[in-house]
């Protein structure tokens, strides 16, 4: 049997990078990119050209802060962190996330008439 791996849905990924530095705090941008992976279950994947693009519009956004560190393997990486301004974000796109997922929900349970 092959397993699939996705994509992320567009407009989801700012919701991940969020929940996920909230959740372990700071990490670097590969430590991002493998967490959501392994939450996922490895059905989602994130490239280098998915995660730094979306790291770096969050930043730019306020969302976000970075700063330069060591990495475990003792290499040069940026750590981003969620800023204040980020984590009330973080909670209007879990509740959008909410609302659209019920909506969604509403039809996949409609029967045929």
């Amino acid at each position: 049997m092959v397993t699939q791996r996705n994509e992320v849905l567009p407009g989801t990924l700012n919701l991940l990078v969020l929940k996920t530095l909230v959740t372990l705090g700071p990490l670097h941008g590969y430590g991002i990119a493998r967490r959501i992976e392994q939450v996922s279950g490895d059905l989602l994947q994130l490239n280098q050209g998915t995660i730094y693009p979306a790291l770096l519009k969050l930043e730019q956004m306020g969302w976000i802060r970075s700063k330069w560190g060591v990495s475990d393997s003792n290499r040069r990486a940026r750590y981003y962190s969620v800023t204040p301004r980020g984590r009330r974000q973080l909670v209007a796109e879990e509740e959008e996330w909410q609302r659209t997922s019920a909506i969604v929900a509403r039809f996949l349970k409609t029967e045929k008439a």
